[in-house]
């Protein structure tokens, strides 16, 4: 079953729907469905698709041939061509003919064009002088970033200017998410969410018509589950130094977040490592944040794991190796993983309320028309008993802030059983002075799994919105 996607789809449609040549170049990290959403829009449609691989261009070219003429003029499918602008001859030809229109998709083409500098002006060369009246739709489809971003959508390109959309197909996020498993309770989507990450891929391996756990234990804790081996699988056909990305890895998931300290600990070169983090910022597995409010501050950025499934594994599945090919990994999940969830679950459920925080907050349901959210941190100023100042590391979970008229909102986010109290509210005030000075917070937001004591009925809540997890999912 096909699930979201919708505006996508209708991105898609409305370049088809245009009269004569179109084109769209679609992007992301792999496993987040891009060839799913392709193959969706093609059905009923008259296409062609060609997914290229690293066995170079010639051999690209004899397989893409073939996959044009089975749909095109199957009688002739065994023909040879010594050019890729004889294949593409044939295509110009039959689209001219053609009252429907043709779709041609080169997905994974960074796997052909990296080793064929010719192939994008070959294209460009056919838009312009060959396809611009022609009913035909071209599709360019890759998963790594870099490639994508420098080599066919930048103006050094030489198809640039010539798409009419692009998508970069990112992760679901959480409320999409949730689609693939309705039946599930809000707590047990959220988790679902932070162990997948998101993912199209892994999210339709989840079997809603049984427990959570089980599934977990089933992809995750057996030699034979898809997710036991799946970083390792990743990262192999990204990297060559799979030994060194791994190790990188470890440190930032583990919460390591500066590059000196990252090299310290991996023992390598600032350099080295920075080349690494970039590149796994690439490929969509790790992003460089901001402190919201002071984003051109460079002392002030972290790296993170963007990817919830590798934090997800990199925490648990390591030191459970021997465990797990010993056949007992159902047990280390119950003993050890499940007691640890919602620790796991904190930093994925603040990104999930930050999400929430601006989907509603554009909507004005905060007062403001946010314009972005993020997180704090820095330092905060306190006094101790005895009226000594002192300083501590501190951070805001939730930061919404409205560009057009300087204010803000922000949040304490808890993803535990107990209840959020006075004293959580009372430290979230305090923490909005850190802001203050550069706007005026007008609203504070308590996301909570636990719920809310009784106290929060005894105060006026103007300013104040608590949001529960079944909130979240309404």
């Amino acid at each position: 079953m096909f699930i979201g996607r919708e505006r996508e789809l209708h991105s898609l449609e409305a370049v088809y729907a245009k009269d004569g040549f179109g084109m769209t170049v679609i992007y992301g990290r792999r496993r987040v469905g891009k060839s799913t959403l392709i193959t969706e829009f093609i059905k009923g449609k008259k296409a062609i698709f060609y997914t290229a691989t690293k066995v170079g261009s010639e051999r690209n070219m004899e397989l893409l041939a073939k996959q044009i003429l089975d749909v095109v003029d199957p009688n002739y499918s065994d023909a040879a061509f010594s050019s890729i602008e004889s294949v593409l001859d044939i295509l110009t030809n039959k689209a001219t003919e053609s009252d429907e229109k043709i779709i041609l998709v080169i997905d994974e083409i960074p796997y052909w064009a990296e080793k064929d500098d010719a192939l994008l002006s070959i294209l460009q060369k056919y838009i312009d002088t060959q396809w611009l009246d022609k009913n035909l739709m071209l599709i360019l489809c890759g998963s790594a970033l870099s490639f994508m971003e420098n080599k066919v959508l930048s103006e050094k390109s030489p198809v640039f200017g010539r798409r009419d959309s692009q998508i970069k197909l990112e992760a679901f996020n959480y409320r999409d998410s949730a689609l693939f498993v309705p039946n599930y309770s809000s707590e047990d989507k959220a988790i679902c969410y932070g162990v997948t990450g998101g993912v199209a891929k892994y999210l339709a391996m989840i079997d809603s018509s049984k427990s959570l756990d089980d599934n977990i234990k089933r992809l995750f804790f057996s030699t034979d589950g898809y997710l036991f081996d799946e970083t390792k699988n990743l990262l192999t056909q990204e990297f060559t130094d799979v030994t060194l990305v791994n190790n990188v890895i470890e440190q930032v998931a583990s919460g390591e977040n500066v590059l000196n300290i990252i090299a310290a600990k991996v023992r390598e070169k600032d350099t080295t490592v920075l080349y690494s983090l970039e590149k796994l910022i690439d490929v969509g597995l790790v992003e460089k944040k901001k402190c919201i409010t002071e984003e051109k501050n460079k002392k002030k950025t972290q790296y993170v794991l963007k990817d919830h499934m590798f934090k997800f594994w990199y925490e648990f599945i390591p030191k459970a190796i021997s465990v797990i090919e010993m056949g007992q990994g159902e047990l280390y999940y119950e003993k050890v993983v499940k007691p640890q969830l919602h620790a796991f679950m904190g930093s994925v459920f603040e990104d999930m309320c930050r999400y929430y925080t601006l989907e509603q907050g554009i909507q004005g349901a905060f007062g403001s028309f946010l314009t972005e959210t993020g997180t704090w941190w820095g330092v905060e100023q306190l006094q101790d008993d005895s009226g000594k100042w002192y300083q501590q590391a501190t951070d805001i979970d939730v930061v919404g802030l409205s560009t057009v008229d300087n204010t803000a909102v922000i949040g304490e986010c808890k993803f535990k059983n107990e209840k959020i109290d006075k004293s959580i509210y009372e430290k979230l005030i305090g923490r909005s002075r850190l802001i203050s000075g550069k706007y005026n917070v007008t609203k504070y937001i308590l996301f909570s799994l636990g719920g809310f004591t009784e106290w929060f009925d005894t105060i006026d809540k103007t300013n104040l919105a608590l949001i529960t997890i079944d909130d979240m999912y309404m």
